[in-house]
């Protein structure tokens, strides 16, 4: 399965979740602006990102809190980055709050995608805050891992509510 995403206004992400309503687009909203976000094999952004899905838990909701972990990899270190997921912990998934976790590899380009939805953002304060965060993440805290060709940065967004939206 493969995901896919792009940026613009929302009013711009609305139309083209009307004009292709028949794939179930997830717009969100952040400090950067709009994002849609869908899983297909479809593709219909021309100038978005696209991605495979290796790793998939939890269902997306339409209402949360996402977090995207983004990390540029080095062509060597894809592998062992890939690896490392697919070995991960997954004590994410039995925190309070979690809804869905993406691990996602570029179909272009070197920066993968480590995608988590919460209920809110407390909650994803919560599992960074937690025993289990700071477990999964040692050997982070060390060194930087030798895959990463830049330094990895978040992004945050929350799921865009028209309704709520439209009160403002």
């Amino acid at each position: 399965m493969k995901a896919h995403m792009t940026n613009g206004t929302i009013q711009y992400l609305q139309d083209v979740q009307k004009k292709h309503s028949e794939l179930h687009l997830f717009l969100m909203h952040g400090t950067g602006g709009g994002l849609a976000y869908y899983e297909d094999d479809k593709e219909i952004f021309t100038s978005g990102r696209d991605y495979e899905i290796l790793v998939e838990s939890g269902t997306m909701q339409e209402e949360g809190f996402i977090i995207m972990n983004n990390i540029p990899a080095t062509s060597e270190g894809r592998f062992v980055l890939e690896d490392n997921f697919m070995k991960r912990d997954q004590t994410v998934e039995h925190m309070p709050g979690f809804q869905a976790f993406r691990f996602l590899k570029p179909l272009k380009g070197n920066t993968y995608v480590v995608l988590t939805q919460w209920r809110s953002s407390e909650d994803y304060e919560n599992w960074k805050e937690s025993e289990q965060f700071k477990e999964a993440h040692k050997d982070q805290s060390i060194k930087k891992p030798a895959y990463f060709a830049d330094r990895p940065f978040t992004t945050s967004y929350t799921m865009y509510i028209e309704d709520e939206e439209d009160e403002r």
